[in-house]
């Protein structure tokens, strides 16, 4: 079995906390998690997760919830709302 993948523990993540992009320029920007929510996949936010923002935000996604083996796929969504910060 592989390594765990880059989203593993993304639902650890709380409200506070810092997430860093490093941009290829050398550069970074800096945004706080606002919120973290699990979704299932049938009830997915859509609009939320995907619509227009009036600031600079990041959405991360991954899987989460318990494995559905018939359906070869997780019953939830993790998703971390964050805005940027500097």
């Amino acid at each position: 079995m592989g390594l765990p993948g880059a989203f593993a523990d993304l639902d650890t993540l709380e409200p506070g906390d810092e997430i860093r992009v490093d941009r290829a320029d050398g550069t970074s920007v800096v945004f706080v998690v606002r919120r973290v929510g699990r979704f299932p996949t049938a009830d997915f936010p859509t609009a939320e997760v995907y619509g227009d923002l009036d600031h600079a935000g990041l959405r991360l996604i991954t899987c989460g919830g318990v494995f559905d083996r018939s359906a070869r796929s997780y019953v939830d969504n993790v998703v971390v709302f964050a805005d940027q910060v500097r």
